[in-house]
Formats: C-alpha cells, sequence, structure tokens
C-alpha cells in the first residue's frame, strides 16, 4: 500500500510529511524517556529487517488478481512498545522509498501515517491493548493480532481515500475508489493479521515478557536469572534473512491492492503528474535508488532472482542499521538530558 506521488498533490503531501515528522518527533521524545530503551536496540534491529523483507513478499488474493503484503505496524508494535515501532517502521519506509524506490518521495508522510501511525500509535493501544487486557493467552494473542491488523490496515487504506480525494485527483472518485479499495484490503488485513499472529505466538511461547513488557513499557534487560533474548532475536535474524533472500522469490506477480483498485478505478495501473514537485522528487529518487523495484534491471530470469535475493538481504541490513541509529540516538539523548 505504498503510494506513489501522482497520488497526492504537493500540498496534501506538505501536510502529511509535517503530521509524519510530528510522529517521529512525539515518538523519539517518549522513547529517549523510556527508561527500557536500550533494551529494546537489538529487538528494533531484527524485527525492523524482518518487516523489510517481509514486505517484499506479495501474496495472492484468491480470484480477484490482486495481491498484499503485510504492513508490520502491529507485529513491530507488539514486540517492541508504539513508539520505538514507529521509529522503526519509518527506517523501513525511508529506506524503500529512497534505495528501492518503492513509494514516493513526495508520499513518504502519508505511507508513514498510513502504515505507521495509525496501527502503531492508534490501533495497537485502542484495539490491541484491550483485547488482551483480562490477561494474556495464545487465543486471546491470536484474535488480538487480526482483529488490529485488519483494523490498522483498513484504516490506512481508507486514509489513503482520503487523502487522493483530498488531493483532487478526478480520475479516483471517492465512492467507486473506497468500494474497491475496502473490500480488498480487507481480505489482506486478514492475511496480515494471520501472519501478526504467528510470529507474536512464537515469541509469547518462547520469551512472553517480551510481549507483555512492550505492553506495559517495562525493561527489556534480562534479570538475573532470566533466559536470554538472544534465542529469539537470532530466529527472527534468521527469518529475516530467509524471507528476504529466499522467500522473496516466490512473491506475487499480481498488482497490490492499491495498484489494483486505481487500476479499476482509473483504466491503469499507474498516474502521471507534470507537477514540478513531481519531477524534482523523481530525479532524486533516480539518483539515490540503486536497486530500483528490488533488482538489478536485467532481463533475464537468473539475474531477477540474484536482484530480489540481494535487494532483501542488503535492505534488511540497512533497515536493521538504521534502526539500532535511531535506538542509540534515542538513548543518548536521554543520557545527555539526565547530565
Amino acid at each position: 500500500m505504498h503510494m506513489a506521488d501522482a497520488l497526492l498533490n504537493p500540498a496534501v503531501g506538505g501536510v502529511m510529511w509535517a503530521a509524519g515528522a510530528a510522529a517521529i518527533g512525539v515518538s523519539a521524545k517518549k522513547a529517549a524517556s523510556d527508561d527500557a530503551v536500550g533494551g529494546r536496540i537489538p529487538l528494533m534491529a531484527v524485527s525492523g529487517a524482518f518487516v523489510f523483507a517481509a514486505q517484499m513478499i506479495n501474496f495472492t488474493i484468491p480470484g480477484t488478481g490482486s495481491s498484499g503484503h503485510i504492513g508490520g505496524g502491529i507485529l513491530l508494535a507488539a514486540l517492541l512498545g508504539p513508539f520505538p515501532a514507529l521509529l522503526t517502521i519509518a527506517s523501513v519506509l525511508l529506506i524503500q522509498c529512497l534505495f528501492f524506490a518503492d513509494g514516493g518521495l513526495i508520499a513518504y508522510g502519508a505511507n508513514l501515517f498510513n502504515m505507521g501511525v495509525i496501527p502503531c500509535l492508534l490501533a495497537y493501544p485502542l484495539v490491541f491493548k484491550p483485547m488482551l487486557s483480562k490477561g494474556w493467552t495464545p487465543w486471546r494473542l491470536r484474535a488480538a493480532s487480526v482483529v488490529s491488523a485488519t483494523a490498522g490496515l483498513l484504516a490506512g487504506a481508507f486514509c489513503v481515500v482520503l487523502e487522493t480525494l483530498a488531493s483532487g485527483i478526478t480520475l479516483l472518485p471517492f465512492g467507486a475508489f473506497t468500494l474497491l479499495m475496502m473490500p480488498i484490503h480487507l481480505a489482506i488485513g486478514i492475511v496480515e493479521g494471520v501472519i501478526t499472529a504467528a510470529v507474536l505466538s512464537y515469541v509469547y511461547a518462547a520469551r512472553p515478557e517480551i510481549l507483555e513488557r512492550a505492553a506495559s513499557g517495562g525493561s527489556f534487560e534480562p534479570r538475573r536469572g532470566k533466559r536470554s533474548l538472544k534465542p529469539v532475536l537470532l530466529v527472527l535474524a534468521a527469518a529475516a534473512v530467509v524471507t528476504g533472500a529466499l522467500l522473496s522469490q516466490f512473491a506475487s506477480s499480481f498488482p497490490d491492492g492499491l495498484e489494483w483498485s486505481i487500476e479499476r478505478t482509473a483504466g491503469g495501473a499507474e498516474l502521471e503528474s507534470d507537477a514540478p514537485s513531481f519531477h524534482r522528487a523523481q530525479s532524486v529518487q533516480d539518483a539515490t535508488a540503486f536497486m530500483p523495484d528490488y533488482g538489478f534491471g536485467e532481463e533475464s530470469e537468473r539475474g531477477e532472482a540474484l536482484g530480489t535475493a540481494t535487494a532483501g538481504i542488503i535492505g534488511a541490513g540497512i533497515t536493521a542499521a538504521l534502526a539500532v541509529g535511531a535506538g542509540v540516538a534515542a538513548r543518548a539523548f536521554k543520557r545527555g538530558r539526565s547530565a
């Protein structure tokens, strides 16, 4: 559900950039005031790398000719807490935008709001946590994962419609676009919820305190006599590598839910814009994107497979490094304020 620049006018894009920047600022401040931020840094790295790799895999929605991929916001919020999660998903989306030309530069703020702010700062505290307020059980965790992931994705999809409406994109009339966007993203959201439930169920079975401390804001540092977090970190890191290098080869070739809805509403999968700001943003992405569309641009099947695997590994690594940087910066800011 990464929006392209042509779906927004510069004014709406600027407003959404401001909203995204404000959300990052608040999240950084909240993370910096959290005594447990240091213990979350390794988990921010591996979970961010995993979400980057997982977003490369589009799964087919049967009978529609469409596909979808996970957003990862609820997964990250459940593992890290809402504010570190937003910083992590912001890192994922920035790497995708600048280095792989996935999502527009003008649309970065909108993509961050739709895929980060809504699931991390709204769906997680308002849906996920209340569903577990009476106690943590495996079934409640699975139900909370599916419901919150679906709710977050549907809200994000509806925001896409509102953002195009505010931008005056006449090729995407509100009623017709909504009637296509919502049902297809309901299906995508359910699948994302099931995937989220599977990952969180493993983590809860292995180390339940990870999810409980993320929800309560407690320390992630292992206490004396407690098991290390390293096994879970290693499993998530290995999953990121396997997903980015191998499973990404089996991604669906069908357009994702947003592209599918645009094609059926406007008659084409891509819209064009003649605005000077659009061309300036495109030139920036052309200069920074060293593997556009997650590949080398080779036509051979072997070259495509190698390019996808390379992009998955490199992207996951850069995302992990950026997530670590965000966590370290927050901890350094906290120490500076304390001093």
